[in-house]
């Protein structure tokens, strides 16, 4: 099933991008250095080295602390032969300056406009472009990389280029408010814990975020859009998402939030709008989900039987073509005080609350689930018709998913962001056949009654 090629591919994809082994940039030839490089030898340790405007040919290395601050927007060209900047003491602040990778490097070698791989650095109004990844941090721990903007190489396919920033082996790091575009992914993370990443953009790429083995980040404030994956996250724990938004993300197995195998994740006053799928569970445990809108996505949520003890509450789900799609036989988690935009139960008692349940699971929603073709008529007058006559004569027996108490208005959520997630509207296939399916529904719900 189409779900379950999501998982299998993210899970092959964090086997091919293991950095461990990759070699680390030592300092530059003689064929490759940048003129900059004697000013950087000559620089006592703990010193400011101010670069002025100019355009400077070749790669640094950086093996004292040292500030190393742009005045006039300098431009470090880089040699194509491996990362620009390499940073190899603790304590270097690198500042103000433009980055050109020429479009060269080794992805084998981990190319970036900035390599790290030494601890407290800092990394602050750079701008990055034609770099396989912009900035690397590897082992690097305690990190600021803030206000730093990042562009790929353009017209490279995603598997031919870097991460924005990519995160390996590497705790209590910061991302703060950088902008990301036109690379294979925006943040990777991989065994890197205690990091906060907040008020940045990524956008035009594969994955916001690819991340696994690292627990107890913290993320707020990003966007993520108009990627095959808002983000995929993998093998952790204790995540927490507060008030980010995952936009616009649309394609073969596109998720807003997916994750795999996560336990203990909180996201609340997020914004998931206008995705193909806008959450996935799958192997994924005591999580909770409160206070987010959830909106015109193809599917609401992506349930696997192999999760348990999630809770969803006081959500509002928007304008979604189906709110669940459920894999397996069984589930645990639990939907209690959440928005639904198509139900319609009244409020007679005026306790805010629909006086009957509202049920996500479905006759047609089960079908979606294990035959793709379906998604054609989701928006039919078929699935409606289904579903009514299933709801009047049951014949199949769909596993009950319900949320008992929902909301009869759509909750204020004053820190939920306002994005700009643009509304679908029916599927044209589905329309065009809906009769077709309607007549075969029925039929076929009658007949097996007879």
């Amino acid at each position: 099933m189409l779900t379950f090629v999501i998982a299998i591919a993210l899970a092959g994809q964090a086997d091919m991008t293991a950095p461990a082994a990759a070699m680390i940039d030592g300092r530059p030839s003689a064929r490759e250095v940048s003129p900059l490089q004697p000013l950087v030898d000559a620089a006592p340790a703990g010193s400011t080295l101010e670069i002025p405007p100019g355009r400077y040919v070749g790669d640094v290395f950086v093996d004292k602390p040292l500030r190393l601050v742009g005045r006039g927007r300098p431009v470090l060209v880089g040699s194509t032969a491996g990362s620009v900047i390499r940073v190899r003491a603790a304590g270097v602040v690198i500042e103000g300056l433009d980055i050109d990778g020429l479009g060269g490097g080794d992805l084998g070698r981990d190319a970036s406009g900035i390599h790290i791989a030494a601890h407290d650095a800092v990394v602050r109004d750079c701008r990055i472009v034609n770099t396989l990844f912009g900035v690397y941090l590897r082992e690097a721990d305690g990190t600021l990389v803030e206000r730093t903007t990042i562009r790929g190489i353009p017209g490279k396919d995603a598997g031919e280029k870097g991460s924005g920033i990519h995160v390996w082996n590497t705790n209590g790091f910061r991302l703060v408010g950088n902008t990301i575009a036109d690379v294979r992914d925006g943040l990777y993370i991989q065994s890197s814990s205690g990091g906060f990443i907040a008020k940045n953009t990524a956008r035009d790429l594969r994955y916001g975020i690819h991340y696994m083995f690292s627990d107890d980040n913290v993320f707020e404030d990003n966007v993520f859009e108009n990627g095959a994956a808002g983000s995929a996250l993998m093998y952790s724990r204790r995540i927490a998402f507060r008030r980010n938004q995952f936009l616009h993300n649309r394609g073969f197995a596109s998720v807003g939030l997916l994750l795999k195998a996560c336990d203990d994740v909180v996201a609340e006053d997020n914004l998931i709008a206008d995705n193909a799928r806008g959450i996935f569970l799958e192997g994924s445990y005591h999580n909770r989900f409160r206070r987010n809108i959830i909106a015109e996505s193809d599917t609401a949520i992506v349930l696997y039987d192999s999760s348990g003890d999630n809770r969803f509450e006081q959500n509002s789900f928007v304008a979604n073509l189906t709110p669940l799609s459920l894999v397996g036989k069984r589930t645990d988690t639990a939907f209690d005080g959440n928005y639904w935009s198509d139900h319609h139960e009244p409020d007679l008692d005026g306790d805010g609350r629909s006086d009957r349940p509202y049920r996500l699971s479905s006759v047609f929603d089960h079908l979606r689930s294990n035959l793709t073709a379906a998604d054609l008529f989701t928006q039919s007058f078929a699935a409606a018709a289904l579903g009514a006559a299933e709801r009047t004569f049951p014949v199949l027996d769909a596993i009950p998913v319900e949320d008992h108490a929902p909301l009869a208005r759509p909750p204020a959520l004053p820190d939920v962001p306002r994005g700009t997630a643009g509304a679908r509207g029916p599927n044209a296939a589905g329309l065009a056949a809906a009769a077709a399916m309607l007549v075969f529904g029925l039929g076929a719900i009658a007949r097996v009654r007879s």
